[in-house]
């Protein structure tokens, strides 16, 4: 258990880090031949120079402006100063909504924090229960906890009565910025260009039909249940092996230009490589030729395969993209069942372009639902199990573990200052380094099921994550911190106790939340703003690879925000802030300074770095709200286990009672908002396109819409494409080379009906 000696070792440690980061920080942002890492969103926006075009050599790579380094922290209000109008057109909702997820934060803890230390932390360090009991261990943070009120005391009134506080005004935030957020987002479609997902839906299992091709099959489908709106498809080709190549192709043109760089620094000495793995192994040859060689093949077999892929109607899957002429059109199609069985011509909103998962569109229906079962299992597995080698890690963190482990080092360890960084630091940091890696593991099985855009699989990784995040990460550091023998007592208890033994490991773990904080909060997020990585990266593509300003703008890494790790990170100081805001307030003031601190740092990377994938308009709010309110409850549970071990069992009820109200809170927000994040109001729709026709009477909307849904891949090759449905107004019976006796439904619908009529006359 860390004491307070301890928790002030791992502060300085990790203030120093960030003072590390931040001074470093400011430092190479300032140098002209940085320009590219720290401000790359300027350059994609076509409004920023290079710095480093004229003046002595020196002044092209560093800044002799030395009146410069005198304002470095001038980015922090610099961040701050952008109103969020401009911010939205700037950077885009996506990343407004986000930055206010840490807004979010502050605007909850602050008044939590206020109330906390004005009236429980006094009644906590007075209680004098923890000095009565001989034969304890505790840290002096514990006389600031719950821990040190006397059980069945008439003190623990005032932690229920702040439960109830703190849990109104959670939801009244909660409330307030739910409306906030659907109404920026709504305000946001309603004021956003044009764009092709506006007008196209995507259709998912599209049933065979013997008679016709599948773009035969669609065309016929859409202009008869949709004969005023209709207006062209694209069918989606299954190019992920031509893809594949596309990419292969890229990355032997780049190592390609590196020899050639290094021959024209040197051309005394000609480059040579190995064909083997890596480049490291096999047969010594001329790199230069045996790349060109390479490229060669691969560009042949490119040919072949895009042939392949246009030719071959087996490379058309079950999907295509149905653009419609108004918007009006593609929302009631989107967000209506087009067949009597639901399992058949499934459509939804299309993702914006640049938004597609090309690699999951060719997944059939029943594969589809396979995977997301095995997936499911997995995760359970995953989740559960792993706090088996956290429980080994967080032992081996510990004063016990090493000395255990590493005998030879308990000299070292037993003396003062080394026993301090050990108990305030190393566990911290040895948690966030086991599961660096888990990150990757979770988006991996995202795409496993099957989601067809970038946007959905950041919002289901985010949720695996936040299970992962709740279960291990909050739960099994409390629960298996020190042995094993903890674990399996957890495992084996029955579920109705394990609100209670949570509820008294919180108090004590408090340290431990405190130093993870600070390392994964303070330190981890001002590691974010130097960008150390991206650095190395750009300057080692600028050496061997840039020729022309077209590799330069590729050697450029902005990044984005990566919603599907961040998000799940910051759900967990929400719950550390909600549950021990009752038990040990001390903690808030840490995580207060985690919301400030990054709530800067992402505006600032927002403005000047980030340049996001995709745009979803902030559809990730609904996920927040629900997994704050998850917390919510929990914080509820668990004090009802901590306060049943007080003799405190009348408080139940109330508890009870305060979770219910959340759960109906939920509910009721739900009801009232999450529309907004997944339909479009017909009305909005309307209003946009009559705007649009009045101000562009001559759009021509199909030739806007003809290439946006063609798989990148395909880009430029001649694919057939529909004749379009203008040309067919003339005769608005549209006939079909179909003789079957049902529609693809499995039912008699129009276009067996039209079929008939067609017949008699």
């Amino acid at each position: 258990m860390a004491s307070l000696q301890d928790i002030a070792t791992s502060a300085y440690i990790n203030l120093l880090s960030v003072l590390m980061f931040l001074l470093g920080f400011a430092f190479l942002r300032l140098q002209p031949i940085n320009d590219r890492v720290y401000f790359p969103k300027w350059y994609l926006k076509g409004i920023r120079e290079s710095p480093n075009k004229s003046g002595t050599l020196v002044k092209k790579f560093v800044n002799l402006d030395f009146k410069t380094y005198l304002f470095f922290w001038n980015w922090m209000p610099a961040a701050l100063r952008m109103p969020e109008s401009e911010l939205i057109d700037h950077a885009g909702l996506d990343s407004v909504v986000y930055i206010r997820i840490y807004l979010l934060g502050l605007k909850i803890f602050v008044p939590i924090a206020i109330l906390s230390f004005a009236v429980l932390v006094p009644l906590n360090c007075t209680g004098k229960t923890l000095d009565d009991i001989k034969d304890l261990t505790y840290s002096d943070i514990d006389k600031l906890s719950i821990s040190n009120i006397p059980s069945g005391s008439f003190r623990l009134s005032a932690h229920i009565i702040m439960a109830y506080v703190f849990t109104f005004w959670t939801c009244y935030i909660l409330y307030k910025e739910y409306e906030i957020i659907s109404d920026k987002r709504l305000e946001f479609i309603a004021s956003e260009n044009r764009r092709p997902d506006q007008f196209t839906v995507l259709v998912r299992n599209i049933p065979p039909e013997s008679d016709e091709s599948v773009s035969e099959h669609v065309e016929h489908f859409f202009s008869v249940n949709h004969p005023e709106h209709y207006l062209t498809h694209q069918v989606v080709y299954n190019a992920n092996k031509l893809a594949k190549l596309v990419k292969e192709l890229k990355s032997w043109q780049n190592w390609l230009s590196y020899y050639e760089t290094r021959f024209e620094r040197n051309p005394k000495k000609r480059p040579r490589t190995k064909t083997g793995l890596w480049g490291l192994f096999g047969r010594s040859v001329d790199a230069i030729e045996y790349h060109k060689t390479e490229i060669e093949k691969i560009i042949q077999e490119e040919i072949d395969e895009r042939e392949k892929v246009i030719s071959d109607p087996k490379s058309i899957v079950p999907a295509a993209f149905v653009s419609f002429k108004s918007r009006w059109g593609a929302a009631v199609c989107a967000q209506t069942q087009q067949s009597r069985n639901p399992t058949l011509w499934l459509t939804e909103w299309a993702p914006e372009p640049c938004d597609v998962y090309w690699d999951n569109l060719a997944m059939p229906y029943v594969q589809l639902t396979v995977k997301q079962l095995i997936i499911a299992v997995t995760m359970f597995f995953l989740t559960f199990f792993f706090m088996i080698p956290i429980a080994f890690v967080q032992s081996l963190a510990s004063i016990e573990g090493i000395q255990k482990v590493l005998v030879f080092l308990r000299p070292l360890i037993r003396m003062k200052r080394v026993k301090s960084v050990v108990q305030g630091f190393l566990p911290g940091i040895a948690l966030k380094m086991f599961t660096a890696s888990l990150p990757t593991i979770l988006v991996q099985m995202s795409k496993m099921e099957g989601h067809t855009c970038h946007s959905a699989l950041d919002r289901r990784t985010a949720g695996k994550y936040h299970l992962f995040v709740l279960v291990n990460v909050f739960l099994g550091s409390i629960i298996t911190g020190a042995a094993f023998d903890q674990l399996y007592a957890f495992l084996n208890e029955a579920p109705s106790s394990i609100p209670k033994t949570v509820g008294v490991a919180i108090p004590m773990k408090a340290t431990f939340f405190i130093t993870y904080i600070m390392v994964d909060g303070w330190a981890g997020i001002a590691a974010e703003i130097i960008r150390v990585v991206p650095l190395i990266k750009f300057h080692f593509k600028n050496t061997f690879f840039v020729k022309t300003k077209q590799d330069k703008e590729e050697a450029m890494d902005p990044g984005s925000l990566s919603f599907a790790t961040t998000e799940p990170r910051i759900q967990l100081y929400f719950l550390l802030g909600l549950v021990y805001s009752v038990a040990t307030p001390i903690i808030l003031p840490f995580i207060l300074v985690f919301f400030a601190f990054s709530y800067t740092v992402y505006r600032h990377q927002i403005i000047n770095v980030y340049d996001q994938n995709y745009e979803s308009g902030g559809r990730f709010w609904p996920d927040v709200h629900r997994r704050i309110i998850i917390s919510l409850i929990i914080s509820q549970v668990l004090l009802m286990g901590l306060l049943s071990t007080k003799n405190a069992a009348k408080s139940t009820p109330l508890l009870l009672v305060l979770a219910l109200f959340t759960i109906w809170f939920h509910i009721f927000c739900k009801g009232r908002f999450e529309s907004a994040f997944v339909k479009f109001p017909l009305q909005e729709a309307m209003k946009k396109d009559t705007t649009e026709r009045a101000k562009e009477p001559k759009l021509d909307l199909k030739a806007y819409l003809r290439d946006a849904y063609v798989h990148p891949a395909l880009k430029g090759a001649e694919i057939e494409r529909p004749a379009a449905v203008d040309e067919e107004e003339k005769n608005p019976l549209v006939s079909t080379k179909r003789r079957t006796s049902k529609s693809s439904s499995g039912s008699f619908g129009a276009e067996d009906a039209i079929e008939e009529l067609l017949s008699y006359l």
